[in-house]
């Protein structure tokens, strides 16, 4: 089966890599794609936001299965046109992406059904948002309702950074109409999880547990964005806790999501909070994680053309997947200046190197081809993930890879998953 994978990040590559071992698969586009998933398949020139272009491709190309990684194509509706077009598609409609393109209508599904989540209140005027801020005494979280690649979020200890950042979403406008509404809510206390899960609509297949490193910075610390590095599986999800993200929040969501009109189909990707009293939701995605999958992947032993497949087809209670019990970790190389302003074109030295490692796959996300050599092309340009008998010594291989590659003014966290080691 020939398949057309959306999408040009360090989760594409990830998923053009996985897709690639399938014995079911013919051949792979991936468009635009990156200097690494030129390696799995043929990379096409057409736009993630081209949603005309994409479909007509599938179409005159006879593409058995479209494929879709970031959530903007989504939630523009390509999984709508390629149904509309006869063309399978992998990922939610438009109308079920919301609960990721809007962040308002997020909070409200999770008051309708009673999920447990942080108490937040949605604003669309700057002056009522900062009446509410100034009147709180405890530290908030400001959030952008529309989408801003993971940037759009600012935890604040005290109200007047929460009062600029509120100005900076509405009035200055930094992320253009993302920011036409807010959401501010109570700050959460506890250790962050990623819960992904396959859903076609009335099954859910939870997949291995992972811990995202959102922060720019050691210690957490410095300005959020799109992840720095994430690791799998995350000990904070015990088998009690797995249990209750399933039976308080992925079941409840899933059943209203289909009371809404809007059934769900694709990966549902749950960003939580594990406090003393529980999962509470941090916010839902609608696709998979990046960082994340550059972490679950490697573990995953199964065919994933049969599971995303089984999702399209309503038969994934079908589906048995088989994990590797080794954890992996990912650690994410960047660009000097990023999240903010960045340079591209660095040429990347020492990739064989670092692939040469054993467990080690080097995941391009912000890389392109110029001149015959692989130059920087993102503020993410890589992800290096190592897999070892336990997080320790997946840590020890990855973080090895990361010292072998080298490109004018690359950046990485040397902390991730060290919140995994604790004792």
């Amino acid at each position: 089966m020939d398949v057309l994978l959306v999408g040009s990040g360090g989760r594409e590559h990830a998923l053009a890599w996985k897709l690639r071992q399938s014995s079911k698969l013919g051949t792979l586009y991936i468009a635009p794609g990156n200097a690494g998933t030129a390696s799995c398949g043929i990379n096409v020139p057409i736009g993630q936001s081209d949603i005309a272009g994409l479909v007509r491709f599938a179409k005159d190309k006879g593409v058995g299965l479209v494929v879709v990684g970031p959530e903007e194509p989504l939630a523009m509706g390509i999984v709508d046109a390629c149904e509309q077009a006869g063309i399978r598609a992998f990922g939610p409609t438009s109308g079920a992406a919301q609960l990721e393109a809007d962040k308002a209508f997020a909070k409200q599904l999770m008051r309708s059904t009673a999920v447990p989540t942080a108490e937040a209140r949605i604003f669309e005027r700057f002056a009522d948002a900062k009446a509410y801020i100034a009147s709180r005494d405890e530290p908030v979280v400001v959030k952008t309702a529309g989408l801003a690649q993971g940037k759009g979020v600012f935890v604040c200890d005290d109200p007047a950074d929460a009062i600029l950042a509120a100005e900076k979403i509405m009035v200055q406008k930094v992320f253009g109409s993302a920011g036409q509404k807010i959401v501010v809510e109570e700050k959460l206390l506890g250790e962050e999880a990623s819960i992904l899960a396959f859903v076609d609509g009335k099954t859910i297949y939870v997949m291995e547990s992972s811990q995202d490193h959102k922060a720019l910075c050691d210690g957490d610390t410095g300005p959020n964005t799109g992840g720095m590095g994430a690791y799998s599986p995350a000990p904070v999800v015990t088998e009690a806790v797995m249990d209750r993200i399933v039976k308080e929040i992925l079941v409840p969501v899933v059943d209203a999501m289909n009371r809404n009109g809007t059934p769900y189909k694709g990966v549902l990707y749950a960003g939580l909070m594990i406090t003393p009293a529980g999962p509470r939701v941090l916010e839902f995605n609608v696709r998979f994680g990046d960082p994340e999958t550059q972490a679950i992947l490697p573990r995953l032993r199964s065919d994933l053309l049969e599971v995303l497949l089984a999702v399209c087809e309503g038969t994934l209670d079908q589906v048995h997947l088989e994990w590797d019990n080794r954890p992996a970790v990912c650690v994410v190389m960047a660009s000097a200046g990023y999240p903010g302003p960045y340079q591209k074109g660095k040429v990347i030295e020492g990739l064989e190197q670092a692939s040469a490692v054993e467990d080690v796959v080097v995941f391009h996300a912000g890389t392109t081809l110029a001149d015959g050599k692989v130059v920087t092309n993102g503020g993410r340009v890589l992800g290096i993930t190592g897999t070892g008998a336990d997080i320790s010594s997946a840590r020890q291989r990855a973080y090895e890879a990361v010292s072998m590659i080298h490109f004018e003014g690359a950046y990485h966290r040397r902390d991730i998953a060290c919140k995994a080691l604790k004792p």
